[in-house]
């Protein structure tokens, strides 16, 4: 069920490196590629005044998978987002708490 929440990316950019990028992903994670869900946020960066483009940043929420794991899954993000010529990205890992995960209003684990 990771979640990759990506600003600062061009969305037809995001889509060149998707598929290849979630089966990497669900090989590091051991589960099918269905679990995946990539968004392309908009966001209006300002820097002194002014309109800037935003920096390019993904925010991955998950179930914690271990630093092994961790390291894997960024260094993969790293590599096919800087295949887009892209010079820098930042990652960034949020975890959730098995019992405060719900869908439609159950929780998922208990």
């Amino acid at each position: 069920m990771p979640q990759l929440l990506i600003r600062g990316i061009n969305p037809k950019q995001v889509c060149e490196i998707s598929e290849e990028l979630v089966r990497e992903l669900a090989d590091i994670c051991e589960c099918g590629t269905d679990n995946f869900m990539l968004e392309c946020q908009h966001t209006t960066s300002i820097i002194d005044g002014k309109i800037v483009d935003s920096y390019p940043f993904i925010e991955v929420g998950w179930f914690e998978r271990g630093q092994e794991t961790r390291d894997q899954f960024a260094k993969a993000i790293t590599k096919h987002v800087m295949s887009l010529g892209i010079p820098e990205v930042e990652v960034a890992f949020v975890t959730y708490r098995e019992n405060s995960y719900y869908v439609n209003g159950e929780r998922c684990f208990k």
